[in-house]
């Protein structure tokens, strides 16, 4: 028998069947890809949609006096025509307004955000002379979906009424400042509260009994504080609303006690011409509401709210930082329950992700088991035990892969599996079955079992090979496909080719190591055949 064992593969196949046949370290092998495409799908960031990489710049310049006109004429257009020149800008928009000029730059999708960023500023910052004098330095401000997007959004409500508006944006900010604190969170932003302030009511008769102009008191409060929005024209009553923010200051009275101006030798104290109160910003006409449905599934009655947004760095995990936030809130219960304040999560982006993710590989592993059953029919239980063993395996090593390149797992890489899983068992079926056949033939009788699995992979090696090529061919075209769809379909081009490719080596290796201990062999001796 002995003079047999001298077949000689000649295709990577046979090879690799011949190489790992007998080699201890296959089933540590197998286990090790097993145990990496778990960690893989278990530590990859999950979100529902693939990373869009869409990018763009907005570029303010101010002109302090110029009209809408000559904003257009000065700043705009030339602006527009040197945005131009930078590679990859797909469209510019401009906008004069009096005193300010914006010109938008949108790039052509899947140009990468830093790069296009920084071209849009190396080319204002070459051309900054082209600004007319007296224009402010431009303001470049990129636009980033990422960060824009919040994943996670929750309403904070006040069941105590006595509790005024701005008590509860203060409470909800102290809070905000933590989450912000929190590892991959990019941005967290409040809309709805209303900010503490001090209002300056000014009452226009005595302006002009003492001889006053609007303009003195703006400096006088000016000097006080450092952010003192514009004066809001609304009359009441002959009085104009001047709104000043607390600062440095500790209460209204010092806010009176502002020195206006000097009149006939004495000082004049802002008390004397306006009426000073400390209050929230009235000139924040933005507020939302929330009603809650109550467990006997009537709503209550709506409250005011203060929205606190939260979104993720690039690339990072929707589900994990979704329940770091989470967590962090339940530490803030009692303080929360103490001031009477009640949340309640109104998005949560990580949750969605986490059940699409979940249920796409619930249906992966009822694709396999599919496959399993049809197979006992067509081949036997153990011929099929051994090519439900290789899905797993290719699917664990594209996914260590899809992890290595940075991709996340979301709806279209899961599909891309699926789509895949198909394809994935044809070179795992075609070497059991030529085994199947070469052990079932009477003319292998004579031949070691060894030689048997090395000669039926090598057979169907360059054929298998050609065709699981073929399919990879079709796939690469899609990698090209522009725009928002090539974005979108990205992960299968990139993830198919990987699952077939890994499909071959697996096929070979293990398909034989398996089929040798696992598959028996019909006994021709007795005559049967």
């Amino acid at each position: 028998m002995n003079h047999h064992k001298s077949y000689e593969p000649t295709d990577i196949a046979g090879k690799l069947a011949k190489g790992f046949i007998r080699n201890p370290l296959t089933a540590v092998l197998g286990i090790f890809l097993l145990v990496i495409g778990y960690i893989s799908l278990m530590v990859m960031p999950r979100e529902e949609n693939p990373q869009m990489v869409v990018s763009g710049s907005t570029v303010i310049v101010a002109l302090p006096g110029a009209t809408a006109k000559e904003v257009e004429k000065i700043i705009v257009q030339p602006l527009e025509r040197k945005l131009k020149e930078v590679k990859g800008v797909k469209h510019i928009y401009g906008t004069a307004m009096d005193n300010v000029g914006i010109v938008n730059a949108a790039f052509f999708i899947g140009e990468t955000k830093e790069d296009s960023n920084l071209k849009i500023y190396d080319k204002i910052m070459q051309n900054s002379d082209m600004f007319p004098k007296g224009a402010m330095n431009p303001v470049i401000k990129p636009l980033d979906i990422d960060i824009d997007i919040p994943i996670l959004t929750v309403a904070f409500y006040s069941s105590n009424n006595k509790m005024s508006k701005t008590e509860l944006y203060d409470k909800v900010k102290d809070i905000q400042q933590h989450i912000n604190a929190l590892p991959n969170v990019a941005v967290t932003a409040l809309k709805g509260g209303h900010k503490h302030q001090f209002n300056v009511q000014v009452d226009l008769n005595k302006l002009s009994g003492y001889n006053l102009s609007m303009g003195q008191i703006m400096k006088a409060v000016q000097s006080l504080a450092y952010n003192v929005p514009e004066i809001k024209n609304k009359t009441k009553e002959n009085q104009i609303v001047m709104l000043g923010v607390e600062n440095a200051i500790e209460n209204a009275q010092d806010v009176g006690n502002i020195i206006v101006a000097q009149y006939m030798g004495s000082p004049i104290y802002l008390r004397q011409v306006a009426k000073v109160e400390n209050s929230y910003d009235i000139q924040n006409f933005k507020s939302a509401l929330v009603s809650i449905k109550q467990k006997d599934g009537k709503f209550s009655p709506f409250k005011d709210q203060v929205t606190l947004t939260v979104s993720k760095l690039q690339g990072t995990n929707a589900v994990v930082i979704a329940g770091e936030v989470k967590k962090e809130l339940q530490t803030y219960k009692n303080y929360l329950a103490k001031n009477g304040i009640n949340y309640v999560i109104t998005r949560n982006d990580g949750e969605r992700a986490d059940d699409a993710v979940n249920e796409l590989v619930f249906h992966l592993i009822l694709s396999i088991i599919i496959i399993a059953i049809l197979l006992i029919f067509v081949l036997g239980w153990r011929e099929s035990l051994i090519v439900t063993f290789t899905v797993p395996a290719i699917l664990a090593i594209t996914l260590f892969i899809a992890y290595l390149t940075g991709q996340t797992i979301n709806r279209i890489t899961l599909f891309a599996f699926l789509l895949s899983l198909g394809l994935l068992v044809d070179a795992a079926i075609i070497v059991i079955e030529n085994i199947h056949r070469h052990y079932h033939s009477i003319e292998s009788a004579h031949e070691s079992d060894d030689e048997i699995m090395i000669k039926a992979t090598d057979e169907i090696g360059a054929p298998t090979n050609i065709a699981t090529l073929a399919i990879i061919m079709t796939m690469v075209p899609m990698a090209f496909v522009g725009g928002m769809m090539g974005q979108f379909m990205k992960p299968i081009p990139e993830n198919v080719p990987v699952a077939l490719v890994a499909s071959l080596f697996v096929a070979y290796i293990f398909t034989p190591y398996l089929a040798v201990r696992i598959l028996k062999r019909p006994d021709h001796s007795k005559g049967e055949h």
